[in-house]
This record gives structure tokens, C-alpha cells and sequence, in this order.
């Protein structure tokens, strides 16, 4: 395992942000574990958080990338992040925008703050987990109608792994395939699974999770 997918669990797990019990993800499937990048309230995490995007965009798209853009709400501290830790630890100075739940009809109005996206420029999109994709389908079409943008990248912290409309093919790969796009995940279920394995003795997961996790997987996950 990587050591960036390394630290980015255990950050998630320090910050509560990644949890294990009973939860109904945004599919509106029951799942045993739930990411939540809001969770991850101090400085000092979301400056870890971000070097960790940083890291995986650098490397993924190199000088390819002219704008991050955070989907309303949780995107919005890790665009944020992820381009203050670009500037300061990479040398890239992109551009960082994200949206509005509802359009402000005064003052500069609309629905996108920051970074005014521009013909030509090449967008990554970044969020906290992939589980049918609901939020990117609707975000590429909005950014495509702000200006003749190309959408380029998709940047997820946890990828669950889970099936998309097509049993063989997983949410994530559907949607680089329906909006060519290059996903790029930090961590995915099996990495979690693989690393929470060692810690049964810390009352952070038990054996029940860990089977539970396993059984979901089985059940939703691609092979």
C-alpha cells in the first residue's frame, strides 16, 4: 500500500471522518461504513488533507490542469486545500472555484465563487467519495455551460468500489468513460479494509465491521 493512501486513512480515521456502524449512503443503500469529509475540522487536518490531493493531481496531471473545482458543500474545503498545498509544495498556481446550492440573485450573483472559469481552461474535479456518481454527473454539464471548459480529471479520496449500471463496471469507471474523464482515487474499499485489518485491537473496527464490510462488498462491489 502506498504511503500517501496510508496516511490519508488514518487521517480519516483520527478525524472521525471515516466511521463504522449503520449508515445510508447517498445511493440510499445501507452501508456499514461511511466517509464524511467534513468531518475534518482542524488546520492542521485539512493542511494534511489537501497535501494529499496535492500529491495525487501533481502526479496525475502533472502542469494539465488549470482549475480545481469543489462541488457544494464537502468539495468545497478540499478544492480549497488542495490548491493552497499545490502553490505552496508543487509550484502550480491553479485556479479554484466552486458552487452555490442555490443561485444568489444580488450582488455578483450566480452560482460559482472564486475562480471565474474560462474558454480553454482544463478542470479537475475533486470530492470525498465515489459511490454512484450523482454529484459529478450533475457537476460536468454545469461547468461545460459556464464556458468551453475542459473537464479532464476526477479526484476522490475513497472509491467504494461499487457497481455502476453495469454489474462488470464500477461507478468510477463509468463515469470516466461517459465524460472522458481520468479518475484518480487516493484510496479505495480494499485499501481500508487492508489497513483497518490491523487494527481490530484499537476499538476502531471489530471483527463484526470487517465481516459486515466483506459481506457489502459481495453484495454491491465490483469483482
Amino acid at each position: 500500500m502506498r504511503e500517501r493512501t496510508r496516511a490519508l486513512i488514518d487521517l480519516l480515521l483520527r478525524s472521525e471522518a471515516l466511521t463504522f456502524g449503520d449508515f445510508v449512503a447517498k445511493s440510499g443503500r445501507p452501508t456499514p461504513y461511511f466517509v464524511n469529509a467534513g468531518k475534518v475540522g482542524t488546520g492542521g487536518q485539512l493542511a494534511e488533507l489537501g497535501r494529499l490531493y496535492a500529491s495525487a493531481i501533481d502526479e496525475a496531471f502533472g502542469d494539465g490542469v488549470d482549475v480545481l473545482f469543489g462541488p457544494a458543500y464537502k468539495g468545497i474545503p478540499l478544492a480549497v486545500s488542495a490548491g493552497i498545498a499545490l502553490a505552496q509544495h508543487h509550484g502550480r498556481d491553479v485556479g479554484v472555484c466552486f458552487d452555490r446550492k442555490e443561485v444568489k440573485d444580488h450582488g455578483e450573483g450566480g452560482t460559482l465563487i472564486g475562480h471565474r472559469p474560462a474558454d480553454g481552461e482544463r478542470i479537475v474535479i475533486v470530492e470525498d467519495v465515489t459511490t454512484a456518481g450523482t454529484s459529478v454527473r450533475n457537476t460536468v454539464p454545469m461547468l461545460r455551460a459556464v464556458a468551453d471548459v475542459e473537464v479532464v480529471g476526477l479526484v476522490v479520496g475513497v472509491d467504494r468500489r461499487e457497481r455502476g449500471t453495469r454489474d462488470e463496471v464500477s461507478a468510477l469507471d463509468e463515469l470516466a468513460a461517459a465524460f472522458g474523464l481520468r479518475t484518480v482515487a487516493l484510496a479505495t474499499v480494499d485499501d481500508i479494509v487492508d489497513h483497518v485489518r490491523d487494527l481490530t485491537g484499537q476499538s476502531i473496527v471489530t471483527d463484526a465491521d470487517l465481516a459486515r464490510l466483506a459481506a457489502y462488498r459481495e453484495r454491491y462491489g465490483v469483482r
